[in-house]
């Protein structure tokens, strides 16, 4: 008997839904496993973010009964976010409204959503928000403490649990990860976005609509988790750090770290060697620290320019934006860190319940135990495991020869779209026109990536992705410019780029189908265009 389909959810005919962000962070087609964790913490996450800002009531905070009322879902493997929710919480708050909130988060409004403000919740928004957003930086820096420190303490255990203390490891570390994602939607909720809103506003009084005034203010802070990983990179490269110190410190990154079943550096380091091998061809200058004081420098000069050309009667306010900016930006990449890593906890001990159940002749290897749900590896596994693992095994292969479009509005499920495998071999005549999230001018080599675990990415190489996370920092480094399909201004990979100064252009939608590699192109980080000027040899 075939089970129901755990990884396709039904939608409201009327709801909008985006996979922008959030495959982003959970990038791919998610297994049982990865599913049963991460639905429940976002939408906990989500909701308690938006209870935290007064916008949600606290009898929303609970998971609705419908699959198709939740602010997260999955359509054939892939996590998605209800656009509609987003849209309502933001026209319950004052200062601003769904239709920001939900573009800045996607950097799109579909063109249906209508206005529905409500100012009923706005005395409840008045008395939290104030309260909540002045608690976010300490309690997101007291979090990550404590989360390293538990960190560093239980990975090195988990290889010699049995099979009753793997499983507590397990539910440990889903309730730890349950427990620092909805900080860090508050952070970027309550925080992060009501100040680049600000920031934003700002420098378009003194920019005018020019956003690469907006964006090279939001850069040169050097405090992200990233900017960490970068200098220590170059520490080994120059000899000064261990590759195992290295691996203690970032280990939980790696290709595709959302993804539970993914295999990260502390797992496969040898990524982390090719990229030792290429920091190390690197010349002096591109050192990080100074490259962070040079970024720092011209920020500093931007904003002093901002604060001159206003009124003076404006410049109070000015500066308390800007001094918002500099405490609230880089807490982005802080919480990124206090997910992460119990989100490699679970990992580790879910391979570690996998090597009891082989030795149990319950499944047939280790990674069978990703098509298994959280609450069967938490208890006695289904006496038909491995009727389960095939079923499901065969249904997320279907779903890895799809795609699904990036932002749909339901009728049922999305229409599925086949996959491309190759890029288009029509005339190539490409101009795309997305959102400008760093700024900056590049001529350079594309190269288009999807697997950041085996590629050889020559220094200035215009890098091609769908979609990135944290581990691609590394990367990033050593290009002159991005270019990703998914994503907006305040995405993760849109923030790295800022940090390291190469330009940067989000949400084409299909850069790495009408692009490849080989090709000689032009970014504009400024205007959000990267236009094809030598196509590659066939």
């Amino acid at each position: 008997m075939t089970e129901p389909d755990a990884l396709s959810n039904p939608s409201d005919p009327a709801t909008y839904w985006s996979r922008t962000n959030v495959a982003e962070a959970m990038p791919g087609v998610l297994t049982p496993l990865g599913w049963s964790v991460w639905g429940p913490v976002c939408e906990h996450a989500c909701r308690r973010a938006f209870a935290a800002t007064g916008a949600l009531p606290r009898n929303e905070i609970g998971p609705p009964d419908r699959a198709e009322d939740r602010a997260y879902s999955i359509f054939y493997g892939r996590i998605a976010l209800n656009v509609d929710f987003f849209f309502r919480m933001g026209e319950s708050m004052p200062g601003t409204s769904g239709e920001a909130v939900v573009r800045n988060l996607l950097d799109f409004v579909p063109p249906n959503l209508t206005t529905q403000r409500s100012r009923r919740r706005y005395p409840v928004v008045a008395v939290q928000m104030p309260a909540t957003f002045v608690a976010i930086p300490r309690r997101a820096r007291r979090i990550r403490r404590q989360t390293e420190s538990w960190y560093a303490n239980e990975i090195t255990s988990v290889s010699g649990l049995d099979l009753p203390g793997a499983q507590r490891a397990f539910s440990r570390a889903r309730d730890v990860l349950m427990a620092n994602t909805a900080p860090q939607s508050i952070a970027v909720m309550c925080g992060f976005q009501p100040v680049y809103e600000q920031l934003q506003k700002l420098a378009t009084t003194t920019f005018g609509n020019d956003e690469s005034g907006a964006t090279a203010l939001m850069r040169g802070y050097g405090s992200h988790a990233e900017a960490a990983m970068i200098e220590d990179l170059w520490a080994c490269s120059r000899d000064r750090m261990h590759l195992d110190t290295f691996l203690q410190r970032h280990g939980y990154h790696g290709p595709e770290e959302g993804s539970i079943q993914a295999h990260v550096w502390r797992e496969s380091p040898d990524p982390v060697i090719k990229l030792i091998e290429s920091y190390r061809a690197l010349p002096e200058d591109r050192e990080p620290t100074q490259l962070q004081r040079g970024q720092a420098t011209e920020r500093a000069e931007l904003e002093r320019r901002l604060i001159a050309g206003l009124p003076r009667h404006r410049r109070p306010g000015a500066r308390a934006v800007l001094a918002l900016a500099h405490t609230y930006l880089p807490l982005r990449g802080v919480g990124k860190v206090s997910y992460l890593q119990p989100l490699d906890i679970a990992r580790a001990s879910a391979r570690r319940i996998g090597q009891h159940l082989v030795q149990r002749n319950q499944i047939d290897e280790i990674d069978d135990v990703f098509y298994l749900t959280a609450e069967e590896i938490t208890s006695t596994p289904p006496q038909e495991a491995r009727t389960l693992v095939d079923q499901r095994k065969e249904r997320r292969q279907h779903y890895l020869a799809l795609d699904i479009p990036n932002y749909w509005q339901g009728n049922l499920d999305p229409e599925p779209l086949p996959q491309a495998l190759t890029p288009s071999t029509a005339a190539r005549d490409v101009r795309l026109q997305a959102t400008p999230a760093s700024p900056g001018v590049v001529e350079g080599i594309v190269r288009v990536v999807t697997d950041p675990s085996d590629v050889d990415i020559d220094l200035g190489d215009i890098l091609v992705a769908h979609s990135t996370d944290p581990s691609w920092a590394s990367l990033m480094y050593l290009a002159s410019a991005l270019v990703v399909d998914i994503g907006g201004i305040i995405s993760h990979a849109a923030v790295v780029a800022r940090e390291i100064g190469i330009p940067c252009v989000m949400g084409t939608g299909d850069g790495t189908r009408a692009l490849r590699t080989g090709d000689r192109c032009r970014v504009d980080g400024s205007t959000g265009t990267v236009e094809l000027l030598v196509p590659a040899p066939n």
